[in-house]
């Protein structure tokens, strides 16, 4: 069997677990040939108190010139984290110009979080995701990144009803099958997904701890198992399973991320 060749748009974190640092280990673990597009290389993720930032965007078109000579093409993308609005156009075109025939996309809009705006982003960057989120096959948006798409108050309330609310919005955005993250009732937390009217949770237990890095593990394992041709319930279950175990193995107030490293075994 042919050995699915996917391309991964994210930045890359030199020290800390998330971004390109999470999804290469994961998805190659997964049997999948992991191509990365770097969008930018921080010396460590923003968790810490200050870092470095080496802008690849005018890098980006080089890199598609010697693909393009080369022939090369994705079976599938993963985009997460972009960090600046001239990157969604140069998302689009990589969908365009590298995909093999029926390449599905999975996008992670990753740019807020606990009802803000992470530091760097502004409402033109909002914009720029809403629109490239029409190039997706699946969305995985957290609550408050759903919240900005659609231009909706944010509100503690996470459950069903208010999820519901933001997956009906972003399905006139998009017609990509929508994974809001993040949502909660009863104790429970876990994603839910909206097709065509259409609507399923799959949840777990809450944990008592929240760490960075958790959404891009989530993406990356969800993917996986999407790209092997399994359901997105089967596979966002998979992926929650997956985060949780690695929250209960990763010691409280390591900022870094999780450990997932000593889970990829199994």
């Amino acid at each position: 069997m042919k050995t699915k060749r996917i391309c991964t748009m994210q930045d890359l974190s030199c020290v800390g677990q998330c971004s390109l640092t999470v999804a290469l280990p994961i998805l190659s673990r997964y049997g999948i040939e992991t191509c990365v597009l770097p969008t930018a290389i921080l010396s460590n993720h923003t968790q810490f108190k200050s870092w470095s930032y080496l802008d690849l965007t005018s890098e980006i078109p080089n890199i598609y010139r010697e693909w393009s000579n080369s022939g090369i093409n994705f079976d599938g993308f993963v985009l997460g984290y972009l960090g600046k609005k001239q990157l969604a156009d140069l998302a689009v075109e990589l969908f365009d110009r590298f995909s093999a025939p029926n390449a599905p996309v999975v996008i992670d809009p990753v740019f807020a979080d606990n009802g803000v705006l992470y530091s760097g982003f502004d409402l033109d960057y909002v914009r720029e995701m809403a629109k490239l989120v029409a190039y997706a096959d699946v969305i995985d948006p957290n609550i408050t990144e759903a919240c900005f798409l659609t231009g909706t108050p944010y509100q503690e309330d996470h459950g069903k009803d208010f999820a519901l609310l933001l997956a009906e919005r972003l399905s006139r955005l998009t017609k990509a099958t929508v994974v809001i993250t993040g949502v909660e009732f009863d104790g429970l937390i876990g994603e839910l997904i909206y097709r065509n009217g259409e609507t399923e949770y799959v949840m777990l237990p809450k944990l008592p701890a929240a760490y960075h890095g958790t959404g891009d593990i989530f993406t990356s394992v969800m993917s996986a198992h999407f790209f092997a041709g399994e359901s997105l319930a089967q596979a966002c279950l998979k992926a929650g399973k997956f985060v949780a175990d690695c929250m209960r193995g990763t010691e409280q107030g390591h900022f870094y991320g999780v450990n997932f490293e000593r889970l990829l075994a199994d």
